[in-house]
């Protein structure tokens, strides 16, 4: 199957990616499993869940006192603003996957620092070394060089936050029932992808999204952003 392990959906608050829309993109794109991981809330991820006809991971991507840090196959939210240990350990706690994304993109991680890193790698999972928003390919390379010397999984994701990105990276991987099943089985996965287009991040930035949010609301009182 062809997984895309970081997606964003209309309940991050940065992203304009409505439900029906993200179902509608993957079966054009033969994406047919799909990690929701939402800043900070689950909402998302179960609400399409319950609609998709196709596998969706219940994931979060967690804003902690220092950097970002995404749950895998998580049951619950699990609040912002802890410290990265204190993340870990209640994604753990939930039987879930630590998934260190985009760790070398500065901008967005501001707080990991490579020494805190290199302290953090004997919790992690998996290391994401293809985030198609990563505008210089050297931030993938650092990545995966990070998991190599850590001995760690490795995986991909488009990071979308809007239809337009759905599926830019993906992992092929075998068919999996439990997060163990999947860890399993990313050993042996394929990673592809390609890095977004400038024009597409320009396009859906912060404030065309606010105005795409708000005209859906406008049309629908609120019913056009789930679906």
């Amino acid at each position: 199957m062809k997984m895309d392990m970081h997606c964003h959906t209309i309940f991050s608050y940065d992203a304009f990616v409505p439900l029906r829309g993200i179902i509608k993109t993957c079966q054009e794109n033969a994406i047919n499993c799909l990690a929701i991981t939402d800043h900070n809330t689950v909402e998302g991820a179960y609400r399409l869940q319950k609609i998709s006809p196709f596998k969706v991971v219940i994931g979060e991507e967690i804003k902690t006192s220092e950097g970002e840090i995404i749950g895998l196959f998580i049951k619950d939210k699990i609040p912002p603003y802890l410290s990265p240990e204190e993340t870990m350990a209640e994604i753990k706690r939930q039987g879930g996957i630590v998934y260190l994304p985009h760790p070398f993109v500065w901008l967005r991680n501001r707080g990991f620092t490579k020494e805190k890193l290199d302290k953090l790698a004997k919790k992690i999972d998996i290391v994401e070394v293809l985030n198609s928003r990563s505008l210089h390919s050297h931030f993938n390379q650092a990545a995966q060089d990070f998991a190599t010397l850590n001995g760690l999984l490795t995986g991909a994701g488009s990071d979308a936050h809007s239809i337009f990105e759905i599926g830019n990276a993906f992992v092929e991987i075998a068919e999996f029932d439990t997060a163990e099943d999947f860890l399993k089985n990313l050993k042996k996965a394929k990673i592809h992808g390609r890095q977004t287009p400038v024009f597409i991040r320009i396009l859906m930035n912060r404030f065309a999204r606010k105005g795409l949010r708000r005209l859906s609301r406008g049309i629908n009182n609120g019913e056009s952003i789930c679906n």
